[in-house]
């Protein structure tokens, strides 16, 4: 096991973990981000997100892993949908919004939690609905195997069943 995915695992494995994920839309396509560490074949493509921290606010939590992921400033919006993260050992429950661009310019950002050299976020990118697509099914999040186009992830509510 690579070190990477080892730390994830020590970092967030075994518990359960309430994320913020933010959808971003820019000239029809969404923003992604890549991680490694996850998964089994060591690629997952998921909108940009991450833990809450202790008195945090959900939209405070967003806005703050926005930054440290893609270099965008953004205001939280609407909850759109809840999501059950579930590959053991990770366990998540995850709070989609949308979310409006207020500043900042797209880059690879970092996640703080992980040490220096085992960072996991390794692109962030624009991509179209039939670049995501394009993907295995277990190298992109779940919420795609429901929606065929993007306007289907704003439709998407409630609490997604597997």
């Amino acid at each position: 096991m690579d070190k990477a995915r080892e730390e994830v695992l020590r970092l967030y494995g075994n518990r359960l973990r309430t994320r913020v994920c933010g959808i971003c839309v820019m000239d029809d396509r969404l923003l992604m981000v890549r991680h490694r560490g996850i998964g089994v074949t060591d690629t997952f493509w998921c909108p940009p997100g991450g833990g809450i921290q202790f008195a945090e606010t959900a939209h405070t939590a967003l806005e703050r892993e926005f930054l440290e992921e893609t270099g965008l400033h953004i205001k939280a919006g609407s909850l759109l949908f809840v999501n059950e993260f579930m590959h053991p050992p990770l366990h998540a429950m995850e709070l989609f919004f949308t979310t409006q661009i207020v500043g900042g310019e797209v880059k690879v950002g970092i996640d703080p939690e992980m040490s220096e050299h085992n960072q996991i976020i390794t692109e962030v990118q624009l991509m179209s609905m039939e670049q995501i697509k394009a993907y295995p099914a277990d190298e992109v999040h779940r919420m795609f195997q429901y929606c065929e186009t993007l306007d289907d992830v704003f439709l998407l509510n409630g609490y997604l069943h597997t």
